[in-house]
């Protein structure tokens, strides 16, 4: 994060109305989440709503930090985990429009360890039966999250199960860097053949790696070089610089009764600089910062006069790119933090192509993803729209209508 350019703390900028907006629908919105804080599922939250790259409703509720006594402001740091990923894929597609490389180029061409990549068929973790793999991991496969790659904390496969036992669970083995974790990914079966099936996975953290080989830099300064300081994103790095401590949300872990408890072991991981930087998840980041990022999309891939894409890339990026326009109810696995069907996936981000069958409130083509500790966020082109929700309780699985919710509350204040 630096701290030469001033920060950007985010403020009302239209009034509710002029937008298309009911106040009152509006108000239904902070007293649903509201409720989320004094019951003690959530220890603090965070609300911003744009339309037309203004911002419309601005709310807080709760704690940074319950024990201090810090209430959530407009300039709290939060640790946006998934929410990374989007902006890893920006970075991969910056080089694409480089022509640095092609989507359908295999991994391995620039990390050669996936050359030998094996597909799990049967047997335990210990005595795993694998075959070679019949296709290559290539580049879209990891924009789309196809390549048969995994997460330990998923708690679903034996794959994920070896994950863990080789250190990969909520974290990194100790002494290993993004390079390293590659080469330990390379070594473990993936769950199916690539482009096969769709599976949430370390698919970011490998293309993170492919943006370092390509552009000869290490990620956080490519991230810094190229996309943070031309968007004036000052509060968004790898960890929380010391003079930024203050801002920086706690991290918080539901006990038995779903109280939102502390976890300052785990949380303190982001107030230091990190061996591994993760594109998949290693990210803080504050609502302001965000909300450009997020401007960015909408604007075609430019924002304030600065251009990080052709808005041809991000319409590209924007459509679903699973086999046969297939759905995640249908071609991906088992994933808890938000209804699959009705909802494809892009290059980076989720698309939404059915919202009948979705069963949610939202629009053909709106954008998504969110972060581990209950985050999340959406691009309504058709709206003008944008909305991110920010707090800080892990896993976002804890509270899966949250999303959903979310979403038909924004949906219904619109009245235009």
């Amino acid at each position: 994060m630096s701290a030469v350019t001033p920060r950007r703390v985010p403020m009302v900028e239209v009034e509710a109305t002029a937008a298309g907006f009911d106040p009152a629908r509006l108000e239904r919105i902070d007293r649903h989440f509201g409720r989320y804080v004094e019951d003690g599922r959530l220890p603090g939250w965070l609300l911003l709503i744009s339309r037309g790259g203004k911002v419309v409703h601005l709310s807080t509720r709760g704690h940074r930090d319950v024990e201090a006594g810090l209430a959530v402001e407009a300039d709290t740091v939060f640790r946006i985990y998934s929410m990374t990923k989007p902006i890893t894929a920006v970075a991969a597609m910056m080089l694409y429009e480089e022509g640095a490389f092609d989507l359908r180029d295999p991994v391995s061409r620039f990390v050669p360890a996936f050359a030998g990549a094996r597909v799990y068929q049967q047997g335990t973790a210990l005595r795993p039966v694998t075959v070679p793999a019949t296709e290559p991991i290539r580049i879209w496969h990891l924009l789309t999250h196809t390549a048969g790659l995994t997460y330990g904390f998923l708690h679903r496969h034996v794959v994920d199960e070896m994950y863990r036992a080789a250190g990969f669970e909520w974290g990194y083995p100790e002494g290993l860097d993004l390079a390293a974790c590659c080469e330990r990914w390379a070594s473990l079966p993936l769950l199916f053949e690539p482009g096969s099936e769709w599976n949430y996975s370390v698919a970011s953290d490998v293309l993170g790696r492919i943006v370092e080989v390509l552009s000869g830099r290490s990620l956080d300064a490519f991230f810094a070089e190229r996309i943070f300081t031309p968007l004036g994103m000052t509060d968004t790095g790898f960890f929380a610089q010391p003079s930024d401590a203050s801002r920086l949300a706690a991290l918080y872990l539901p006990d038995p009764a779903g109280k939102a408890v502390r976890n300052e072991p785990f949380g303190a991981a982001a107030s230091r600089p990190p061996l591994v930087h993760s594109g998949g998840g290693g990210l803080v980041s504050s609502a302001g910062d965000y909300h450009r990022f997020t401007r960015m999309l909408l604007g075609g891939g430019q924002l304030d006069g600065v251009r990080l894409l052709s808005d041809r890339t991000v319409r590209y990026m924007s459509q679903n790119h699973l086999p046969g326009r297939a759905d995640l109810g249908t071609f991906g696995r088992p994933f808890g933090e938000a209804p699959l069907a009705g909802l494809g996936y892009g290059l980076g981000l989720a698309v939404v192509q059915d919202p009948v069958r979705s069963r949610v409130l939202s629009s053909v083509g709106e954008l998504s993803w969110g972060g581990a500790a209950s985050t999340a966020f959406f691009v309504d082109p058709s709206e003008e729209l944008i909305v991110v929700f920010l707090s800080q309780l892990l896993p976002s699985t804890t509270h899966p209508m949250l999303r959903p919710q979310l979403r038909q509350l924004v949906y219904q204040a619109l009245v235009d």
